[in-house]
């Protein structure tokens, strides 16, 4: 099995945040085609993200703002549908806690932390990830409903004989 490419990657080491980490992120064109492919985008015109990477008395802190020029296809009319991006985000990191221990503690809460694995952060894969947060689920052209077509009156593979039947003895 074969992992799947990610259609953006900007890693950066545990060792080399130091006091921390500043950078702007701006994917090249081919990046942009994935990025659009994987989340399903009708355009992806232009992606950029400022992102400040700190450590902390837990870990470490993401934050930053993504800002997108994209369009969506419509669920019912299939037309693009333009849509800007400017939003700011933080997101809070730790390092795997190594317990021995077989419970599983579920919270409801969104204060739980991500994992930061193999020793390393990927600002392009949050950041992508960032993006998809705020993209409409079910994007839908102002005015567009969709109409139930009428149901077949029977749907028995043995409508159709029961028609035939019908017809012949006519």
């Amino acid at each position: 099995m074969s992992i799947p490419e990610l259609p953006y990657s900007e890693p950066v080491r545990l060792h080399q945040i130091g006091s921390g980490v500043k950078r702007t992120l701006i994917p090249d064109e081919a990046a942009m085609r994935r990025i659009a492919k994987a989340l399903d985008l009708a355009s992806l015109d232009s992606f950029e993200a400022d992102v400040d990477l700190v450590p902390t008395a837990a870990g470490w802190s993401l934050s930053g703002r993504v800002r997108a020029k994209l369009a969506q296809t419509c669920g019912i009319t299939l037309e693009p549908l333009p849509l800007d991006i400017d939003e700011r985000f933080s997101v809070q990191l730790a390092e795997p806690v190594d317990e021995e221990s077989d419970e599983i503690v579920i919270t409801m809460e969104d204060e739980t932390p991500d994992v930061v694995e193999d020793g390393q952060i990927d600002l392009g894969q949050y950041v992508v990830e960032q993006l998809a947060l705020h993209l409409d689920p079910f994007p839908r052209k102002p005015g567009a409903e969709f109409v139930q077509p009428p149901e077949p009156k029977e749907i028995s593979p043995f409508a159709v004989l029961k028609q035939l039947k019908s017809s012949d003895e006519g």
